[in-house]
């Protein structure tokens, strides 16, 4: 079973420096196309949060961890129960955006899909299921809701439709994010295969 997170030898708890998560990033063209959709709404709403960077922009499809340090044990493990995962490649479309009303502040302003996230949905499931088989144990939540970051703000947007932003999904990624610098390493790729 995969190490625990922050946990020290004396039971302290350390301050996360790293996150480990899966996510799928678009195509080159899709990514541009959603900077471009993220600062034309960002202006329509009226809305002062930065935008991601094009190259940032992606789907979690799930999350290991935050951490302090890179736990290199959770990593292979991670690596190891991704390898198993076998899907082809499928098509995703956003188009719908909102503003997750989680927070007061600071509060993720997203794309999703509606019927074009079933794919989305289903890859998470398998690799959740493969993770599950590794030990990680926090399985496949029903409440996975695919989207797109693409900034934070304090204004609540209601959902709305949006140009539709699709690409099909080719690979999946492991990604190590240095928490508070806004960098993502890719550590690890898979290419999905028919």
């Amino acid at each position: 079973m995969p190490e625990q997170s922050l946990q020290t030898g004396r039971d302290t708890v350390q301050k996360p420096t790293d996150r480990l998560f899966f996510a799928i990033f678009p195509g080159a063209a899709a990514a541009v196309r959603i900077a471009q959709l993220a600062h034309d709404l960002r202006g329509k709403h009226g809305l002062k949060g930065k935008q991601f960077a094009t190259e940032r922009f992606h789907v979690t499809v799930h999350y290991l961890g935050d951490y302090a340090g890179l736990p290199r044990g959770i990593v292979a493990a991670a690596i190891e129960a991704a390898a198993t995962v076998a899907m082809p490649p499928f098509e995703v479309v956003f188009d719908r955006a909102l503003s997750f009303p989680t927070r007061l502040e600071n509060r993720p302003f997203v794309l999703q899909g509606c019927a074009g996230v079933v794919g989305l949905t289903a890859f998470q499931r398998t690799l959740s299921a493969a993770l599950d088989q590794a030990g990680f144990g926090n399985g496949a939540k029903s409440e996975y809701t695919p989207h797109v970051t693409l900034l934070y703000d304090d204004r609540l947007v209601p959902e709305g439709p949006v140009d539709p932003v699709d690409w099909i999904v080719r690979e999946f990624v492991l990604v190590h994010s240095l928490l508070g610098q806004s960098v993502h390493v890719p550590l690890a790729r898979w290419r999905l295969t028919t």
